[in-house]
C-alpha cells in the first residue's frame, strides 16, 4: 500500500468514527466474496461495536452466510463441478434457503429479513458465524439485491421467482431508506462489481429526488481490483457535489481486517 492509500484509510477510519460519534448512517454492502474468505466474524465484532447501521449483500452472499450458518464453511469448486453437472446442486442450500425466503416474503418480510428470522427459529450450529443471523439478532437492517438466475438456488425446483421478485423489491426499497440516513455517514461498497453499484446509483437518485440532499456523504470502494461500476457509481458521481469518494484497492481478507482492527484501536488505544 503507498502512502497516499494510506492516507485514504486513515480517513476512511476518520469519516466511520466520526459518523458514529454523530449518529449518522454507516451502510455496509458486501458481496459474496467477502463471506467465503471467512470475514463473517470480523463484521460481526464492528456491528456489535456500533461501526454498522445497515448491511446490503447480493445473492451470493446470502448463499454463503448461510451456508456458513449451516455447516460451518461454504467452498465448491466451479471447475471441477461444472462438468459432471453437480455445480450448485447442493440440495440443503437449496431447499432449505428457497424455502425460508418464501415463507417469510409470504408473510410481509423482504429477502434479508426473512433468512434472519429462519436463522433465529432454526439455531443452526454455526448460527454465530452468520452475518445475517447477527443482524436479526442486533436489530440491524439487511437487504438482499437478486438478479434473477444468477444464483445457484435459482437452479433448485422450489425457487419461487414470485417469492424472490417481491422479497428483493421490498428490500431495495427498504435499502433507499438506509441510504437516505447518510447525511453525514459513510457507504462501503466491499466486492460487489455490479448489483450492488447499481442499487445504490438509483437508491441515491430515489433519495435526493425526496428532496434529501445527502450533503457530506462518504463513499467507498474496497475491492481487489478498480473496476467500472464501482469507482463511478459509488465513488464519482454520488459525491460529485458534496462530499467524498474513496477507491482502497486490496485483497478483502487483509484490508477489511485493517480496517477493523484502525477502528477498534479507536475503542480500546493500545496500553
Amino acid at each position: 500500500m503507498g502512502m497516499l492509500a494510506a492516507a485514504d484509510l486513515r480517513t476512511v477510519v476518520e469519516r466511520i468514527a466520526s459518523a458514529q460519534r454523530a449518529g449518522a448512517g454507516i451502510l455496509w454492502g458486501f458481496g459474496a466474496h467477502v463471506i467465503k474468505t471467512g470475514l463473517g466474524p470480523v463484521l460481526i465484532d464492528l456491528m456489535a461495536r456500533g461501526y454498522v447501521s445497515a448491511l446490503a449483500t447480493n445473492g451470493a452472499g446470502i448463499i454463503h452466510d448461510f451456508e456458513i450458518a449451516l455447516s460451518g464453511a461454504t467452498s465448491e469448486d466451479v471447475d471441477e463441478t461444472l462438468g459432471p453437472g453437480r455445480f450448485g446442486m447442493a440440495e440443503e442450500t437449496g431447499t432449505l434457503l428457497n424455502a425460508a425466503i418464501n415463507a417469510g416474503v409470504a408473510s410481509g418480510a423482504g429477502l434479508g429479513e426473512a433468512v434472519a428470522t429462519w436463522l433465529q427459529a432454526s439455531a443452526p450450529p454455526f448460527e454465530h458465524l452468520s452475518v445475517v443471523a447477527a443482524a436479526g439478532r442486533l436489530g440491524i437492517p439487511v437487504t438482499v439485491h437478486v438478479a434473477l438466475g444468477t444464483d445457484i438456488t435459482h437452479m433448485h425446483p422450489n425457487a419461487s421467482g414470485a417469492a424472490l421478485g417481491e422479497g428483493s423489491l421490498r428490500d431495495f426499497r427498504r435499502f433507499v431508506t438506509n441510504v437516505a440516513r447518510l447525511e453525514g455517514g459513510v457507504y462501503l461498497n466491499c466486492g460487489s462489481a455490479v448489483i450492488l453499484p447499481e442499487v445504490f446509483l438509483k437508491a441515491v437518485a430515489l433519495a435526493r429526488n425526496r428532496g434529501i440532499a445527502l450533503a457530506e456523504m462518504t463513499t467507498v470502494n474496497l475491492d481487489f481490483v478498480r473496476l467500472y461500476r464501482p469507482q463511478t457509481n459509488v465513488v464519482s458521481r454520488p459525491t460529485r457535489e458534496s462530499g467524498r469518494g474513496y477507491s482502497l484497492v486490496g485483497h478483502h481478507e487483509l484490508m477489511i481486517p485493517l480496517l477493523a482492527a484502525a477502528l477498534i484501536e479507536l475503542d480500546e488505544p493500545p496500553r
